[in-house]
């Protein structure tokens, strides 16, 4: 193995195929893409130098703008709800329903594996005003409310799809956070009772601590996904009501693919990847000090 190992020609063979599709579906358009804000147009009206006039239409465009709030806010409660929700199923699963636990974590999880469409046109339905009243619409009714127009709010439409999105996720969260929580040893967890820690206590002086490795990933993986949204927010929105509901992802497809501005869309893609760097380096600078702890 030394010996092979040694021999760059033997290298170049056992890594260079992988090398060269990775570089062809990965770096390629990358780099192809981000070349593209620094010009304007597209590929039949063609495309025209502009430096960076792409970046300051950017910041100066209200829209895109709205996006990034969007993008911001839906992501930070997103991540919290769903790794929070997660993360409380997890700990149910461990401590309380222990012979039963397969069969909730099933149940839990099985919106995960359901098409996001027809996720979104069950809500749609769920939380319908008109023509048909929705069975939530209903209930508040029969409460004595009015009939919200959940869809024409900005802020209704905004809970829907974090209530929407927390339902169909927090089974996965709860799986993965659950395989980190079983691989704290038996014996930690006996030892910690014996020294008086139940409840809350074990959880945060024992639980937390040696499950803040798979909870640092589960954070990372939410916040990388919520950020980069788009079928939950085309399938039950369409961005709506006017652009409230619209993040970066939508917005960068619209004006690349349905405005045929290319260079604008690529620039959008290009905030949309350094936000998501800047975030997960600020997540992983900023629990540094606990990981070394735990």
């Amino acid at each position: 193995m030394q010996r092979m190992l040694s021999d760059w020609r033997a290298i170049l063979v056992l890594l260079g195929p992988a090398f060269l599709v990775y570089t062809s579906v990965m770096l390629v358009p990358i780099f192809w893409s981000a070349g593209y804000t620094f010009f304007e147009g597209n590929a039949i009206r063609g495309f025209e130098f502009v430096g960076f006039a792409n970046f300051i239409e950017f910041f100066q465009d209200p829209t895109a703008m709205q996006a990034v709030g969007f993008t911001i806010r839906y992501a930070i409660v997103l991540t919290l709800l769903q790794v929070t929700a997660g993360y409380g199923l997890a700990l149910l699963y461990t401590f309380v329903l222990k012979r039963g636990g397969a069969l909730t974590r099933t149940l839990v999880f099985f919106p995960v594996i359901l098409p996001t469409v027809a996720v979104a046109l069950l809500f749609s339905r769920l939380f319908e005003a008109a023509p048909a009243t929705g069975p939530v619409n209903s209930l508040i009714i029969l409460l004595g409310g009015p009939n919200v127009d959940w869809f024409g709010q900005p802020d209704a439409s905004f809970w829907v799809i974090i209530l929407m999105d927390v339902w169909r996720s927090m089974g996965f969260y709860a799986v993965l956070l659950y395989a980190g929580i079983v691989e704290i040893p038996d014996e930690l967890i006996e030892s910690a009772r014996l020294d008086g820690a139940n409840g809350w206590r074990l959880v945060r002086s024992v639980v937390l601590p040696l499950s803040l490795p798979v909870l640092l990933s589960a954070l990372i993986f939410s916040i990388n996904g919520t950020l980069k949204v788009f079928d939950t927010v085309v399938a039950l929105t369409n961005g709506g009501p006017g652009t409230s509901t619209t993040p970066l992802t939508v917005y960068m497809f619209r004006t690349a693919f349905s405005f045929g501005q290319y260079g604008y869309g690529s620039t959008v893609a290009l905030m949309l990847t350094i936000l998501c760097l800047v975030v997960t380096v600020f997540i992983f600078r900023s629990t540094r000090r606990d990981l070394t702890k735990g």
